[in-house]
């Protein structure tokens, strides 16, 4: 049932790309509780998803931007504005891609030509957006900027590759624009760090189905989904957490506190 948490409120969502998208999720919800935003993906990807059916759903607009180009970001958030009817009250950063897990390159054996592009695309970009966006004061007062990232910025999963090194980059750029940007405007900045979450792009880690699983037995609420991740979402972009800056928020069913569970003990004492 929707509370209006959002009514009023203009946002840009970034990495929609089908259902199985937790910015997908986060935009229907953002548009029940009253949210009007604009939608925006790489080219390439919106020519692979089918964002054009969110659009619709939401009475949305589409603006195509590679999230690493300085000059697509300035037009993007111009369009914004002019499309939205104001400055913009919330971001959500939901970007991530790397090369090297694509091609199947071992952490310790990178193509660093990929390694600047996963660092680019999945971290710098954030940096870009904010910057811009301070720049041309497109961010109202007490705005929201939330990203996605996950614990792998924290602790190691082999697989996660050079992804990982990728959060923690998000994460830190996260907490020092959310000093910055509160200093000048009162905007704020977290990241929420998720469960793994079967979206298209977690679905290309090597070993993704075995770790949901491991995770969910490790935690004791179990996995977080992607709608109630966009229950959380919302919950930051809306006017009862403007105190909460520079945070990495874990929303993983309590998997960040837990050193190990029964069941898991059990699984590794079975005969």
């Amino acid at each position: 049932m929707a509370n209006n948490l959002l009514k009023g409120k203009r946002g840009i969502i970034f990495g929609a790309l089908n259902d199985k998208s937790i910015a997908w999720k986060v935009a229907e919800l953002a548009h029940a509780e009253g949210a009007k935003f604009v939608l925006t993906n790489a080219p390439i990807a919106m020519r692979m998803g089918q964002i054009q059916e969110l659009a619709d759903k939401t009475n949305s607009e589409i603006i195509p931007a590679d999230a690493t180009s300085d000059e697509d970001i300035s037009n993007l958030i111009d369009q914004s504005m002019e499309i939205l009817g104001g400055k913009i009250d919330f971001v959500l950063h939901s970007i991530g891609m790397s090369p090297n897990v694509r091609k199947g390159k071992h952490y310790t054996d990178l193509n660093y030509k990929f390694y600047s592009q996963s660092l680019d695309i999945s971290a710098t970009s954030l940096h870009k957006i904010l910057s811009i966006s301070m720049k041309k004061d497109a961010i109202s007062e007490w705005g929201s900027v939330l990203a996605l990232t996950y614990i792998a910025a924290q602790r190691i999963f082999p697989d996660y590759n050079d992804m990982a090194d990728a959060k923690s980059l998000l994460e830190s750029i996260s907490r020092s624009f959310g000093y910055h940007y509160g200093i000048k405007n009162k905007v704020r900045i977290n990241t929420i760090s998720q469960s793994p979450t079967p979206t298209t792009a977690g679905e290309g880690i090597k070993g993704f189905d075995e770790f949901v699983s491991f995770s969910d037995k490790m935690s004791p609420l179990g996995n977080a989904s992607a709608e109630a991740c966009a229950d959380y979402c919302v919950t930051m972009f809306s006017d009862y957490t403007k105190y909460v800056t520079m945070q990495n928020l874990f929303h993983d069913g309590g998997f960040s506190s837990t050193g190990v569970t029964q069941e898991v003990i059990d699984k590794f004492t079975e005969e």
